[in-house]
């Protein structure tokens, strides 16, 4: 792909959170495509009925290797995990979590949601911080209101506005909101690569059209993005990016590591209840056990070689 050109990935639904599975549209990580910047993982889901969906409840599971954000646009989550943390993920409201050496959590729908309706990221931890101590951060960016289009950033800078939440490598996160037919053009930073996930409209990402729960992704060397909502309603997207993440992981269940001995060893730790992960105080319910490995061992990956 050339540096002027847009790479569209299609997502694919996936089950989430064992028997009582809520399904997701998954854009990251897929076969042509790993990660975007140390972005390495992208679910979007809704807007789901709870009524009918039965809404999300995902009991105590682990995670090492990684960061995750969770991003609503509707309705209310409630976190439990093993630091102790208990907290509400609300509408734009950023709630991280480092899962660096280990840690685990519970996720579940308020019975006060009616329609349930966001995205759960995953952030990739390089080498040297990759087993960093649990850790949970929580953010409300204010609004910043650009002509056509309003945008909250909830990690990194975007429109002279920056996240106060910390990241061990230079990432980008932001929700947008464009206004019909509008055309914006921002400001980035040209050694970062970016993906556009859209939620609601149509938008044309330099010059290629994002259907919604599409990505879009953008390799570095671009100063500015331009975006137009070509829908006759407001548009909706995620902006993400970062410096590209030259290290290649191997990533499994919940588990991101370097080896498959590692997603292995984190396996049998997790499944003999070791204090690596901690407990989920709580969550009226059993943890959720691990999967069974495949046959094959487990390899690392890491994005293409750039053209």
């Amino acid at each position: 792909m050339s540096d002027t050109e847009v790479e569209i990935l299609t997502p694919r639904d996936v089950p989430l959170g064992g028997p009582r599975a809520m399904t997701v549209r998954r854009t990251l990580p897929q076969r042509s495509r790993t990660l975007i910047g140390a972005w390495c993982f992208a679910d979007h889901y809704g807007p789901d009925r709870v009524a009918e969906s039965g809404g999300m409840d995902v009991a105590p599971h682990p995670h090492t290797g990684l960061q995750t954000v969770s991003w609503l646009f509707t309705g209310e989550i409630e976190h439990r995990d093993s630091l102790g943390t208990h907290a509400l993920v609300r509408p734009g409201e950023i709630n991280l979590m480092t899962g660096g050496h280990g840690i685990s959590h519970t996720e579940v729908s308020t019975p006060g949601t009616t329609v349930l309706h966001g995205v759960q990221l995953w952030v990739a931890l390089p080498e040297e911080h990759r087993h960093a101590p649990r850790d949970f951060r929580h953010h409300a960016p204010a609004p910043v209101r650009l002509d056509g289009a309003e945008l909250r950033v909830f990690l990194g800078t975007l429109a002279g506005d920056t996240s106060p939440v910390p990241t061990f490598t230079p990432l980008l996160g932001a929700e947008l909101l464009l206004d019909p037919g509008a055309t914006v053009t921002l400001d980035v930073d040209p050694g970062f690569e970016h993906g556009l996930l859209v939620d609601e409209g149509t938008v044309r990402l330099a010059g290629t059209v994002v259907d919604p729960a599409a990505l879009g992704y953008v390799a570095p060397g671009r100063a500015t993005l331009t975006l137009t909502n070509e829908s006759g309603h407001r548009a909706r997207a995620v902006l993400l990016g970062g410096t590209p993440f030259e290290e290649r992981i191997v990533m499994w269940w919940n588990f991101i590591g370097r080896t498959h001995q590692d997603i292995v060893t984190a396996r049998e730790e997790w499944e003999r209840a070791s204090d690596r992960f901690g407990h989920v105080e709580g969550y009226p319910g059993d943890r959720l056990p691990a999967p069974v490995l495949p046959n094959a061992t487990l390899t690392p990956r890491g994005n293409p070689p750039r053209t």
